[in-house]
């Protein structure tokens, strides 16, 4: 194992300042908004809410139990590179989940017969707070660790597997309270934390793609490499009108750097010709990793 240097542990602590935001972010969805309106989603904790329903079993302790059971699979089968920010993310949402619980209690914050302003605030706090933690390369267990198992064995995605879980348990909620709206208002949250978790991994991962059609295409690819950290690949083309051979740039880039890209090339080449469009996945050195059987 290579010894880590300044760069690698200011970027693990980085992680770990960002997943106990996120995790943080997630319980607060829970105590403050869906548990007091007695709303329930998909996931581990999903279980443990109708357990706390059902029971008065506190949620952050049937949390514990079912993934402490899970992780003693997943040490044996997927390894322990896995399981240490499983690990971590897991004994920090059961500490967070009891501690905002004690400061909420079961207090109905928007008033009493909001549950659906309680849905979707709740849902989406939950939402953003899985973005971050998976964006930083985090998990808080549960049906994340369930999917990881079957995807290793079984030619069955990630997304599929959590999906059949959640709704499983999500429609498990009617016998509890014998009300089809509690099953509806759990399928609203799911879809809620779904759309806003993919708005935040999909925004912090985006990137675009520019073409780049200039006389000073040299200048240009000279200054994007040095000043942006990113390759640029040089193209022949030919103008069909004009019948004139012509260089193209092709710039992949993320998409915070697009501003940077463009007064670069304005200051240099104010005539330029510039294409940008939006790439949903880039893969190789700089971007994300190809994962991939």
């Amino acid at each position: 194992m290579g010894k880590l240097n300044k760069t690698d542990i200011l970027r693990e602590l980085r992680d770990y300042f960002f997943i106990i935001l996120g995790l943080m972010c997630y319980a607060m969805g829970w105590a403050a908004f869906l548990l007091p309106y007695q709303i329930t989603t998909g996931g581990v904790t999903g279980i443990a809410a109708i357990v706390y329903y059902a029971t008065g079993v506190q949620i952050q302790i049937t949390y514990f139990v079912i993934n402490a059971f899970l992780l003693t699979f997943a040490l044996k089968i997927l390894g322990p590179k896995f399981s240490i920010k499983t690990l971590f993310g897991i004994f920090a949402l059961t500490y967070f989940l009891w501690q905002f619980q004690q400061m909420v209690g079961n207090l109905q914050i928007l008033g009493p017969g909001q549950d659906f302003m309680a849905c979707v605030i709740g849902a989406t706090l939950c939402g953003m707070g899985l973005g971050i933690v998976f964006v930083n390369n985090g998990s808080t267990g549960g049906t994340d660790i369930i999917a990881a198992i079957v995807h290793k064995y079984r030619d069955v995605t990630f997304g599929r597997m959590i999906l059949y879980c959640d709704i499983v348990i999500i429609s498990s909620c009617y016998f509890v309270f014998h009300d089809w709206k509690r099953i509806v208002f759990g399928f609203t949250t799911l879809v809620v934390i779904s759309y806003v978790l993919d708005l935040i991994v999909n925004s912090a991962r985006q990137s675009v793609q520019f073409f780049i059609f200039s006389k000073q295409y040299e200048e240009i690819a000279e200054r994007i490499t040095k000043d942006t950290h990113r390759g640029v690949t040089v193209l022949d083309g030919q103008g069909w009108y004009s019948k004139n051979s012509v260089k193209v740039l092709v710039v992949l880039a993320k998409k915070s750097q697009s501003i940077e890209i463009f007064r670069l090339v304005k200051d240099i080449d104010p005539n330029a010709f510039v294409s940008q469009s939006s790439v949903i996945g880039v893969y190789g050195e700089g971007f994300d990793t190809i994962k991939v059987k």
